[in-house]
């Protein structure tokens, strides 16, 4: 699936239109470098997980020679894989970048939050957010969703006022023109690969060469089955009575926790078979991999008027 034709967005000095993933790129830089300028203290969420990795790349380019002018923000659930924080830290020692880490362990250890009955941590991310937003004073904050990934995210405007979540309350952005005003206590969340597809990112991957953590390609691993999703045997995601351990060639198209993030079987090893795969499927990755958007039809909806992202 490609994106909306953006070709218009963005064009050369000779009137020469740029190529479909340029403009998507083009316009990406252009929202970076708006809202930056007009608001005072940005933050970028920023994860290990793909589409945060090709945001920040986005982010270097926007910037290039000087530094990225805005620190990194991380919601740490105590769930995530070893090899995404390994990632993490290392892409942000070497841009030289500030990693702010609201943990949702701490909120757990001091009894702010409670264990859910199911053992997964995702849900559990808002109230730290907010918090580590509020604290840092950050007026806006870059996010990697994108529309195409779940109904509720597809509602969402680039630039979205957040004191709470009402779709119908969403600014109208004509000619990409972005409003990023708002009252005190406020905060607008703000997301350049709107327009993106994960077919999008991919490509954008393969032409960039952005290094990925490994587990986003087919490498064996110790699953097991649940509710038709392969989960990873971990400390924190452990089978079930019944449940069979089994080893599997598989990669990650999203990361999540390890507790509510399944695998998919697979043989692509690098990025042009990745590339194959994700061509060929029509299910977005949230939708078969996540266990925690299948809480409830409307579970990423409700997450949002809490102040998810």
């Amino acid at each position: 699936m490609d994106s909306t034709d953006l070709s218009g967005v963005a064009a050369g000095e000779s009137g020469r239109h740029l190529d479909q993933l340029s403009a998507l790129e083009s316009e990406s830089i252009h929202i970076f470098r708006e809202v930056t300028a007009e608001r005072e203290r940005p933050v970028l969420l920023f994860s290990g997980g793909k589409d945060s990795v090709v945001m920040l790349h986005l982010a270097s380019k926007a910037f290039w020679p000087a530094p990225i002018p805005f620190p990194v923000l991380h919601v740490d659930t105590g769930h995530n894989f070893p090899e995404v924080l390994q990632f993490r830290d290392e892409t942000v020692a070497r841009l030289g970048l500030r990693l702010e880490v609201a943990s949702v362990q701490a909120w757990i250890d001091d009894g702010r939050l409670s264990e859910r009955p199911d053992g997964t941590r995702n849900p559990l991310q808002t109230a730290p957010l907010l918090e580590a937003i509020e604290q840092g004073r950050f007026d806006a904050v870059y996010g990697g969703a994108r529309r195409d990934e779940e109904k509720a995210r597809a509602k969402e405007r680039v630039v979205s006022l957040r004191d709470e979540w009402d779709p119908r309350n969403q600014r109208p952005e004509l000619w990409n023109l972005y409003n990023t005003r708002h009252r005190a206590g406020e905060h607008v969340r703000v997301f350049p690969l709107s327009n993106w597809t994960e077919l999008d990112i991919w490509r954008y991957i393969a032409r960039e060469n952005i290094e990925l953590p490994s587990l986003y390609y087919a490498h064996e691993r110790e699953v097991f089955e649940r509710d038709g999703m392969l989960l990873s045997v971990g400390e924190v995601s452990q089978p079930r009575d019944g449940e069979q351990v089994i080893t599997k060639q598989v990669r990650y198209r999203t990361v999540g926790d390890m507790s509510c993030t399944g695998a998919v079987e697979s043989d692509a090893v690098d990025v042009a078979a990745v590339l194959d795969e994700v061509a060929a499927t029509r299910i977005t990755e949230r939708g078969a991999t996540r266990a925690d958007d299948r809480i409830t039809e409307a579970a990423m909806e409700d997450r949002k008027k809490e102040g998810y992202f």
